[in-house]
């Protein structure tokens, strides 16, 4: 009879390997090494896994479906905050309006989720970014990114067409400049031993974001106070009259 797999040993096996590859790469991990730093047999990591790409290949997996979700969440949050409070305009947002704050704040908690979550596989995302060369793995990030810029882009696409976003900015150029973003970021914590304040990351994305692509609002020009007005005209009118003779 088969032995049966230790559920205990197969997390051992997971968090050695993602140290290990974050190390070596994945071309550069070896299987031995991966066991003997947790303490285990090679036995023991067949019985989990049938090579070092096919936990990998569960670590993207289970990547890409908790970004799916996340992703899948905030387009329902927000067609719910739509419902609740209706769509913004131009108006909204350049008199920062209630609900446009609110939707603010709701965008602010998508980004901080994203962050955490970014924060929980940023090994895997050096990995797939630096130490993937020359396996399978190799595009996989960069498609992903594809992807993910197509989305955003159309998404800023369909807010140009309502005046909420300036209009003279490409959706694929507003769409790279944040998935950019964030994938420098992941590259960041990646050299991170200890987790930074990630609600003011998300804060501050999302505030550069919002000031840096709504309309342009040109001011109207100050009118001088009625006090400076008034001694204006009293200095001028003192150095038109001339002087009275001794």
């Amino acid at each position: 009879m088969a032995r049966p797999a230790d559920p205990h040993a197969r997390d051992a096996l997971i968090a050695a390997a993602r140290a290990e590859f974050v190390k070596k790469g994945i071309r550069g991990a070896r299987i031995e090494d991966i066991t003997a730093a947790c303490g285990l047999s090679k036995g023991a990591f067949y019985l989990h896994y049938s090579s070092k790409e096919a936990l990998v290949r569960e670590l993207v997996d289970e990547l890409m479906a908790a970004l799916n979700r996340l992703i899948v969440q905030r387009k329902e949050d927000m067609e719910r905050f739509f419902a609740e409070h209706g769509r913004l305009d131009s108006g909204d947002v350049a008199e920062r309006a209630e609900r446009s704050e609110r939707l603010s704040a709701f965008h602010a908690e998508g980004d901080l989720r994203l962050l955490e979550l970014m924060w929980a596989y940023r090994d895997v995302m050096h990995v797939l970014m630096r130490g993937s060369q020359g396996t399978e793995f190799e595009s996989l990030v960069w498609g992903m990114v594809d992807r993910e810029v197509a989305r955003v882009a159309h998404d800023f696409d369909g807010l140009q067409g309502t005046g909420v976003c300036r209009p003279d900015v490409p959706p694929a150029v507003f769409g790279s400049l944040i998935v950019g973003t964030y994938l420098l970021l992941a590259q960041q914590m990646s050299q991170m031993e200890q987790k930074p304040d990630l609600a003011v990351w998300a804060n501050s994305i999302h505030r550069l974001i919002r000031e840096g692509s709504q309309p342009s609002v040109v001011p109207e020009p100050k009118k001088p106070s009625p006090r400076r007005s008034t001694q204006t005209r009293a200095l001028s009118r003192t150095r038109s009259t001339p002087r009275s003779g001794p």
